[in-house]
């Protein structure tokens, strides 16, 4: 460390010392925090990716097929069988909130890999959002006729709770992650 060294014999400062094995103690203080895109990170990046697949299957293999005139139209047309006026609404909710996951799971693994200082934010918001919007397409879809919320919808809030319960307390007190994102 850079200091005044005192002479034992005399009690007293003798002049400003630099020695070279302080300046490298120093060096190596900071430079082994913790940092980087690994350890518990590699899970919601992981994560990311995930979401980025699953819901682009999901938006292409169900949200989309059911905004086509040959599903839409029998669930959405008054006089219909299969009508409900709820039927329009909870699936366009759900085709875009699909594309929002989708979307802002590429903005956030873009500000991942950037390191941006924006990213713990956004993962707490990704985190929050994800359980707020699965309860409300949980709540919409039990009010159709012959839908219930079933024992694999409490799972799945039961799973998105625990995430919360993890990542969110994760990215507010993490050293890795304040150490990571700051650009």
């Amino acid at each position: 460390m850079v200091g005044v060294r005192m002479n034992p014999d005399t009690n007293q400062s003798s002049r400003l010392d630099v020695q070279p094995q302080d300046i490298k103690k120093e060096f190596d203080k900071k430079t082994k925090q913790v940092s980087g895109l690994g350890g518990w990170l590699i899970l919601p990046h992981l994560g990311l990716i995930l979401t980025i697949i699953l819901h682009t299957y999901n938006l292409l293999e169900y949200s989309l097929p059911a905004l086509l005139p040959l599903t839409w139209e029998p669930l959405t047309t008054p006089g219909s069988p299969y009508y409900h006026p709820l039927w329009g609404p909870v699936l366009i909710y759900e085709a875009i909130l699909t594309l929002a996951y989708i979307l802002f799971a590429v903005v956030a693994i873009v500000q991942f890999y950037r390191k941006k200082a924006i990213l713990p934010k956004l993962m707490i918001i990704f985190y929050a959002g994800s359980l707020l919007f699965s309860v409300v397409d949980i709540i919409l879809v039990s009010q159709l006729p012959d839908m219930t919320i079933t024992a694999e919808d409490q799972k799945e809030i039961g799973r998105l709770l625990g995430m919360c319960a993890i990542w969110i307390p994760y990215f507010i007190r993490s050293k890795r992650v304040k150490n990571t994102f700051v650009n």
